[in-house]
């Protein structure tokens, strides 16, 4: 599989259109999940969807054939939902926190729910929350890339994904306890 999507690779560097379309057909899913989990809501998600994909084969031929093509094509996705992120609020995206004693992450215990219901209440997050909370959670990021990435302290980085995992919590409790009472 690996030698196949290095020769579409390759053939998308020529603008090869069959080429393009396996790489299209091969990463699209992940690629839509993703920027379903950024974006509020569908249509934005497909906008930023296209333009990220036009952006990825423009800059095709700057893969170097080390490691994953799909993470060097998600950082090129994930960029581009963060400068569209960016643009909607005009630059005001993040709270600055003062609480320096942000507790460490903790599991959440709660029961299974519904995953399209979970990228529901996510994608209904305050965008500054549902960022942090995406590249912390579904990117493996820490903190300190987070803050780094967004231009934030670490301190607001932590702060607003504790906020984001309250949240999210207390409308996955309320939808709980409304189907057990």
């Amino acid at each position: 599989m690996k030698d196949n999507i290095d020769q579409y690779i390759r053939k998308c560097v020529e603008n090869d259109r069959e080429a393009q379309l396996k790489i299209y057909q091969l990463f699209s899913p992940v690629l839509y999940g993703l920027c379903l989990k950024y974006m509020r809501n569908e249509d934005d998600a497909k906008d930023v969807f296209q333009e990220a994909f036009v952006i990825a084969f423009q800059k095709i031929e700057q893969y170097k054939f080390q490691g994953s093509f799909e993470g060097w094509i998600k950082r090129i996705f994930i960029n581009k939902l963060l400068e569209t992120l960016k643009k909607k609020k005009k630059g005001v995206l993040f709270l600055d926190t003062f609480d320096t004693n942000i507790a460490e992450e903790e599991e959440l215990e709660l029961e299974p729910i519904e995953q399209e219901k979970l990228l529901e209440y996510i994608q209904e997050l305050p965008d500054q929350y549902r960022m942090v909370f995406n590249l912390y959670v579904f990117e493996k990021m820490k903190h300190r890339e987070i803050a780094a990435l967004l231009e934030i302290s670490e301190g607001t980085s932590k702060s607003n994904f504790n906020r984001a995992k309250n949240i999210l919590k207390k409308k996955i409790l309320t939808v709980l306890n409304s189907k057990t009472a």
